[in-house]
């Protein structure tokens, strides 16, 4: 990163750690940076270091954890409309990268599922360390979860599985549906056809945001 870019993810990590963080001015900033380093600025603010490894947790049809492009994350925002009441919901969450990345830059309160026990400890502390009591982790695996979920108005999946498990959390989501709106952000992951389900047009590239329509 350029020294100014340095300079800039200090500057936002004091404004969260004094209580004075602001949306707007945080996506402002994400912006100014080359998007070459936004994945490394964003670490920066965030205090995250080299990724742990998997666990033995880990289920065999599971995708080991890799963090989502921030500029992925910037156009789920845009395209799928996240704001401060949405209730962000990311599946597969690793060390809680996007959930806080996703209530910097909208005030959405934010859940992580994760499987992996090591990595929602690690998400645990980040949300601690930040200060931020809307972005909370549970552990869990989303094909069986029972807590927590209905409560998702934006679902976010970075091909986490596929497969049947994928098919199982989705027929979670179709019965969610079927009570109110919801959106699902997927990157890297096609989803299958389901008549519930329309992708929106403006979606591109690796990221697909659909709606559902029951």
């Amino acid at each position: 990163m350029r020294d100014r870019d340095r300079q800039s993810a200090r500057a936002a990590r004091g404004r969260i750690a004094r209580g004075a963080h602001d949306p707007a001015a945080f996506r402002a900033a994400i912006l100014d940076v080359d998007p070459v380093d936004r994945d490394a600025w964003a670490d920066a603010v965030l205090g995250l270091g080299e990724l742990p490894d998997d666990g033995a947790d880990l289920p065999r049809d599971c995708v080991p954890y890799l963090p989502c492009p921030v500029d992925a994350l910037l156009r789920a925002v845009d395209e799928a409309s996240i704001g401060a009441s949405d209730v962000f919901v990311d599946v597969g969450s690793g060390v809680g990268r996007a959930a806080a990345l996703v209530h910097l830059l909208t005030g959405a309160a934010a859940i992580g599922v994760e499987v992996q026990s090591g990595l929602a400890s690690v998400s645990r502390d980040l949300a601690a360390r930040l200060a931020v009591p809307r972005v909370v982790t549970i552990v869990e695996d989303a094909s069986t979860i029972t807590s927590f979920i209905g409560i998702g108005t934006v679902f976010f999946l970075y091909c986490p599985f596929s497969g049947e498990r994928l098919a199982r959390v989705l027929d979670k989501l179709e019965a969610i549906a079927r009570t109110r709106a919801i959106r699902i952000c997927s990157v890297d992951l096609p989803l299958p056809p389901r008549p519930w389900l329309v992708r929106e047009p403006s979606s591109r590239g690796d990221l697909a945001v659909h709606r559902t329509v029951v």
